[in-house]
């Protein structure tokens, strides 16, 4: 990084019903990122994939693989041939009964520096993760990769601004959020404006907050392989600079690479000016690992 900036690329992109074929797609934008000159580069949640978590069906625990496996042995391949960091979001069969949504961190080299397993586990309509997923049991981690310091956090851990900033008091510079989020299509139009900007404005709050990028990758189009109404991701994948000002912003309904150079000076910079985290008071945070506080 001899000019003091990495370029990272989200993948924006349509999961279709064959593993395979989806496995395919994001290698070809892996390979089209990088021959734009993209470092790091992050695939949405759960990629390999339709969000089969609509519904609770025994049959989905099929798409689930060993981490590391099959999946993180070619994006290894791919991350050496290209020299890029990969963030691959994974369905993980951690045992018999024992899965968990989580992502691989795969350096430039190829090697798998680790993994981050969602810690955060939702249950809502549609969004049934609890009859798939066992809460992550890895904590929040970061990473020193050879294109820089990232950290890894999952879709509903978006929401949490404790999951944030224990992540960058490890010393994340960056936070990749691999995400599926979108809009019930009977909601749209009375809620959905209201979703969509409180998604983006907790993430950008994280970035202010912990002086650091954050980066969602999102995927786009509507899934229903339950059938019913389904989904309509809304896409919109973006980067936010540690000001929590948008320098990358994807559509609402079309793949694509959403990038952006990474300025590892500013995030210096930022917690310098707006000392965040030297202020903090942490002396008087007693009660955070409590539920209530009664």
């Amino acid at each position: 990084m001899p000019d003091g900036k990495t370029k990272i690329a989200l993948i924006q992109m349509r999961c279709g019903p064959e593993p395979e074929r989806n496995f395919a797609r994001a290698v070809e934008f892996i390979r089209d990122a990088a021959g734009q000159r993209a470092r790091i580069v992050c695939l949405p949640e759960l990629f390999r994939s339709q969000y089969f978590c609509q519904t609770e069906d025994h049959k989905n625990f099929e798409l689930a693989e060993e981490v590391p496996g099959k999946s993180t042995s070619a994006l290894g391949d791919i991350a050496r041939e290209t020299a890029v960091v990969i963030v691959a979001s994974l369905f993980e069969k951690r045992g018999a009964g024992v899965y968990h949504n989580t992502a691989a961190i795969i350096d430039a080299n190829g090697e798998l520096l680790g993994k981050y397993r969602k810690m955060h586990i939702p249950d809502d309509p549609l969004y049934h993760e609890k009859f798939y997923f066992a809460p992550g049991d890895l904590g929040f981690q970061a990473w020193t990769t050879e294109r820089g310091k990232i950290g890894v956090c999952v879709c509903w851990d978006q929401w949490y601004p404790e999951a944030a900033r224990l992540t960058a008091l490890r010393g994340a510079e960056i936070i990749f959020y691999p995400t599926a989020i979108g809009w019930h299509p009977s909601e749209k139009k009375e809620f959905g404006a209201a979703q969509y900007s409180a998604w983006e404005t907790i993430q950008r709050s994280h970035a202010i907050a912990n002086g650091c990028y954050v980066a969602a990758a999102n995927r786009v189009g509507h899934e229903a392989p339950a059938g019913g109404d389904g989904i309509e991701f809304w896409g919109q994948s973006f980067i936010a600079a540690p000001s929590g000002e948008i320098i990358a912003k994807g559509s609402v309904d079309r793949e694509e690479i959403v990038m952006a150079d990474v300025e590892w000076d500013r995030v210096n910079e930022h917690r310098t000016h707006w000392p965040f985290l030297r202020d903090r008071r942490v002396d008087a945070y007693a009660g955070l690992e409590k539920r209530m506080i009664d």
